[in-house]
């Protein structure tokens, strides 16, 4: 089995089994193991939603610390677009740029022009496209891995252009070596994440391949620090300030952004583990197939609506449309020309050099005739349990159960509904006990009279 990075963990010191984690995760991957919640690795997709309703925050998410930093001789920050909806609107992405700049940074990047960029070369794949419909965007790394756990038939449907950070870390960094005349390992590119599964993509991305990216902060850590910097920063005329954000790549904060930017007609757009859910169980039946683009992100509203982000995700998106309908308004859009984007697509320059592939799961056993007795035992045992998925076993479902006794990892008794029986044959037994105690008892009796009867004679 592969081993698989994560950047989730439970604290079992707060952990106090309440099953909210377990029952909201997509992929089945949480399991309440003597009081506490256990996460099964193969099937984490690291989407934070056992993050965002624990009570007790006991599942907490892994980041690069400040201190990564000083392994390289220069480093870069690379912020999601979703940062820029975590502030005011009068900070817009230029003066962000320069308060990471007097955070400690080397440089700083605005990677909406990349978005930009991208966000023509999907069109591009679109436009050239003739297999099964509808694509999927591999924007949000957490949906790339839903498909490889739950849904791999939708594999080839994910459309296999590189997602704007790594190619902007890519460029960068052979951009800086020649500027500086320094080694490309010698630069240090930080992507400024609103959720966990983009430090997944990085330290494992989905398609095995290596990320041009070093690490990721997440927006949570780095907010109070960068609020500090900002102050710093002269205020520039508000105007100017616009001039070089692309209107397409804002849109890449938000669910609906790119289909929104791009004006695609015939696209859907959702948000929300539980919905894509819905909407990927009818692409699988074949339902959608008018359809032509989905964008999907797992956080509701898109990026803006990450676990790892400050601002309430409705005012975050709010002020993400507002920026957009801003830059409509004043008619800047600071955009690259489409048909540079075309000549590099030719050259495959957005192009992913790596297929992705469905995740493997644990086999029930790695003998092939020991693993179909098991899935046939599987059965069984399901058909015995009571098909209401009550989760009181510590398992989400009853058919999760009937796996886990199968693996040995969880036993018949562990479902509230056999206690019933068990009860009752524990019962018989110490009825027996207690009969067995009873007759022993007038036997000793009845022998003890007797003797004293004789010893009076």
């Amino acid at each position: 089995m592969n081993q698989y990075v994560h950047f989730v963990r439970v604290d079992s010191e707060k952990c106090d089994g309440r099953m909210k984690c377990m029952r909201i995760c997509p992929t089945e991957a949480i399991r309440i193991r003597n009081g506490k919640a256990v996460i099964i690795e193969e099937k984490c997709i690291d989407c934070g939603e056992c993050i965002t309703v624990c009570p007790h925050n006991a599942i907490v998410p892994l980041t690069d610390p400040f201190g990564e930093l000083t392994k390289f001789r220069y480093t870069v920050a690379l912020p999601s677009p979703g940062l820029h909806a975590q502030f005011g609107k009068e900070i817009l992405p230029k003066k962000i740029i320069s308060g990471l700049k007097n955070l400690g940074f080397d440089d700083a990047f605005d990677l909406s022009h990349t978005c930009g960029e991208v966000s023509f070369a999907i069109q591009e794949y679109l436009r050239e496209y003739s297999g099964p419909r509808p694509l999927i965007s591999i924007a949000c790394p957490t949906v790339v891995r839903l498909i490889q756990v739950k849904y791999p038939a939708l594999i080839e449907q994910l459309i296999p252009v590189e997602v704007p950070r790594e190619i902007a870390a890519r460029e960068l960094k052979k951009k800086k070596a020649k500027q500086l005349g320094i080694k490309d390992k010698e630069i240090g590119i930080f992507y400024l994440t609103p959720c966990p599964a983009k430090m997944i993509s990085i330290k494992q991305p989905a398609e095995k391949g290596k990320s041009h990216l070093d690490g990721a902060i997440s927006i949570s850590d780095i907010y109070g620090p960068l609020l500090a910097a900002l102050e710093e920063v002269e205020k520039k005329d508000y105007r100017k300030d616009l001039e070089d954000i692309c209107i397409l790549g804002m849109g890449w904060a938000m669910s609906g952004g790119i289909c929104r930017t791009l004006r695609l007609k015939n696209s859907l757009a959702a948000s929300g583990i539980s919905e894509i859910l819905k909407i990927f169980d009818d692409v699988e039946r074949g339902k959608l197939k008018n359809i032509d683009f989905i964008e999907a992100y797992s956080c509701s509203q898109g990026c803006v609506g990450g676990s790892l982000t400050v601002e309430n995700l409705y005012i975050s998106y709010n002020k993400i449309l507002k920026m957009i309908e801003t830059l409509e308004l004043e008619q800047i859009k600071a955009c690259p020309d489409i048909r540079d984007v075309r000549k590099l697509y030719r050259q495959n320059y957005y192009g992913i050099d790596r297929k992705i592939e469905p995740r493997p799961l644990k086999p029930l056993d790695t003998d092939l005739t020991k693993a179909i007795k098991k899935r046939i035992e599987k059965e069984e045992i399901y058909e015995s349990l009571p098909k209401i998925d009550c989760g009181v076993c510590g398992a989400p479902t009853c058919m999760a159960l009937a796996e886990d006794i199968v693996k040995g990892e969880a036993q018949l008794t562990d479902c509230i509904f056999n206690l019933p029986q068990e009860f009752a044959d524990l019962s018989q037994e110490l009825s027996g006990i207690l009969e067995k105690s009873a007759s022993f008892r007038s036997v000793k009796h009845g022998f003890t009279k007797a003797i004293n009867k004789k010893e009076k004679r």
